[in-house]
């Protein structure tokens, strides 16, 4: 693993130990070159994905973005990070056990409304507010109408 302040590739693991929801490892690392320490997480990865936008373009699967989506929705909330981090798992999982390896974007857009719905209900009408793209008042007062008849 490359060191990520001297770039370095002869790091040396110090610690490793499961996450909570034994999903991943969590590793601590030591950079003997500049001395600095580090954590990487490594995770199980059952097939590469390919992410197809509604224009026909195909981008691998990045799930950092869905963690970047997610963690702006939830900006200021009072939201535990390992429940995010489960849900963002949980997302990944379903996505790679499906067996296709082109996903739309539309799916991965539904689970993750889905996910922040059972946590948040405010992250929930942010990225819903983004990824529906609301124009004006109405659209919120719409979408949290029919949100709240649910």
């Amino acid at each position: 693993m490359r060191c990520p302040f001297c770039g370095n590739s002869d790091t040396q693991v110090k610690d490793s130990r499961p996450s909570e929801d034994g999903l991943t490892i969590r590793r601590r690392r030591y950079c003997p070159a500049c001395n600095s320490r580090f954590t990487t997480f490594e995770r199980v990865q059952l097939r590469e994905l390919t992410v197809y936008k509604k224009s026909g373009e195909r981008r691998p699967f990045d799930r950092e973005k869905i963690a970047r989506s997610i963690h702006l929705a939830l900006r200021k909330r009072p939201v535990d990070p390992d429940q995010v981090e489960k849900l963002i798992n949980t997302i990944v999982r379903k996505l790679e056990s499906q067996g296709e390896t082109e996903i739309p974007t539309a799916l991965i857009g539904e689970m993750v409304m889905d996910g922040l719905r059972d946590i948040d209900k405010v992250a929930y009408i942010r990225f819903a507010s983004v990824y529906r793209n609301f124009r004006e008042a109405k659209d919120f007062e719409a979408f949290v109408e029919k949100m709240t008849k649910e």
